[in-house]
């Protein structure tokens, strides 16, 4: 669903991603980890070009990105996106948040674009919030409206850049819980993320950045158990031992 071959990007002098080579096939979900500053994020929003490369090959359900125009909107369209702020617009309720998209961008009919928007909003356990304006939720639920909002798009592939990052820890639980029923229903997911608890219950595979290169990428068990690079090892003596 995803294939990146030599994909290098710069922020001027600083080369945040080297030729990155990473492939996730369609119903597997892949976890991003690393460092901070290891590029994982750059990672993830290069591949519906909201960063553009340098130099390399990404291919979408078998497509090169396109650069701009409608091409372009049509694979933001089929690639769900959910980001560490929850873009929400402050203006609508969170089934208007929710039906927008499909509405303006798919061309679904009002009714049917709210079936689905209440759908989506039970899916992610917050239907009795629709009437709400964003700034009435919680954070956890704010972003599982995020998450319905991408949802309502039929995306072919759900983007996740550190979503839990911005919430308080008790509010966690309930964004990873629906991050984990989509992986079990078979989404393809790429996921950026601090959490190994979603990493070892989730994942396919575990993808470990530095410095802007994949080290190892590995079953969520080898990975953990056994990590082969003295970075990785490193990198989990730190953040396992608490």
């Amino acid at each position: 669903m995803i294939h990146m071959t030599g994909v290098n990007k710069h922020f001027g002098p600083l080369h945040v991603l080297r030729d990155v080579e990473l492939t996730v096939p369609t119903g597997q979900v892949v976890v991003v980890i690393g460092p901070s500053g290891s590029g994982k994020s750059t990672l993830c929003r290069t591949i519906n070009r909201l960063e553009s490369i340098d130099s390399g090959r990404i291919e979408v359900d078998g497509k090169p990105l396109p650069a701009e125009g409608r091409e372009l909107a049509r694979l933001r369209a089929d690639v769900g996106m959910v980001f560490q702020s929850f873009n929400l617009f402050a203006h609508k309720t969170i089934l208007e948040n929710v039906t927008l998209g499909p509405v303006k961008v798919r061309g679904m009919k009002a009714d049917e674009a709210r079936k689905l928007g209440m759908e989506l909003l039970e899916r992610v356990g917050i239907a009795n919030q629709a009437d709400k304006h964003p700034a009435q939720l919680s954070g956890g639920q704010q972003q599982r409206a995020a998450i319905a909002r991408a949802l309502a798009m039929k995306p072919k592939v759900m983007l996740f850049d550190e979503p839990t990052s911005a919430l308080d820890p008790e509010m966690i639980t309930e964004v990873l819980d629906v991050m984990i029923s989509l992986a079990k229903d078979g989404m393809t997911m790429l996921v950026v993320t601090h959490e190994m608890g979603f990493a070892r219950r989730a994942a396919d595979r575990v993808v470990f950045m530095a410095d802007g290169q994949v080290v190892e990428d590995a079953t969520p068990e080898s990975f953990f158990q056994n990590p082969e690079s003295d970075r990785a090892k490193d990198f989990l003596s730190k953040i396992l031992a608490h």
